[in-house]
């Protein structure tokens, strides 16, 4: 294990991104900061740090447990880093956000009656007949 390991590398190590060129990429969109600045690929990571990582739309904050310069296992790279408590329940808030918002959004459990039907055929009859047409 080296002392000296770039962010960029430490983040692949750790399995927040697939491959060091997506790493990379996430760092220069800002995805990956520190104490709420934007940092540099090539960073040297030291034990004690915390970053902010964003991942599609999960927000982590992890403290740097370990440090490792080669990618290893998933329990391995479990042991590079800690996640904050306060991270774990905005995560887990969030998600269910999202779950409530995907289920408030589906679509209605039955069609429509015959009613509806003809009530939504006439209204859009009135849309499309429109009232500045030259029909006069």
């Amino acid at each position: 294990m080296s002392d000296n390991v770039r962010l960029d590398k430490w983040l692949w190590a750790a399995r927040f991104y697939k491959t060091r060129s997506l790493c990379r990429q996430a760092i220069e969109q800002g995805r990956v900061k520190s104490l709420n600045q934007r940092v540099k690929p090539s960073r040297l990571v030291k034990l004690g740090d915390s970053y902010t990582v964003q991942q599609g739309y999960d927000l982590r904050t992890v403290v740097v447990t370990g440090i490792a310069e080669k990618r290893g296992n998933a329990q391995a790279a479990a042991l590079l880093y800690e996640e904050t408590a306060a991270s774990i329940a905005a995560r887990e808030e969030a998600q269910a956000n999202r779950k409530a918002a995907f289920h408030a959004m589906a679509a209605p459990p039955t069609k429509p009656t015959k009613k509806q039907r003809r009530d939504l055929e006439k209204f859009r009859q009135r849309q499309l007949s429109s009232p500045f047409s030259d029909d006069t």
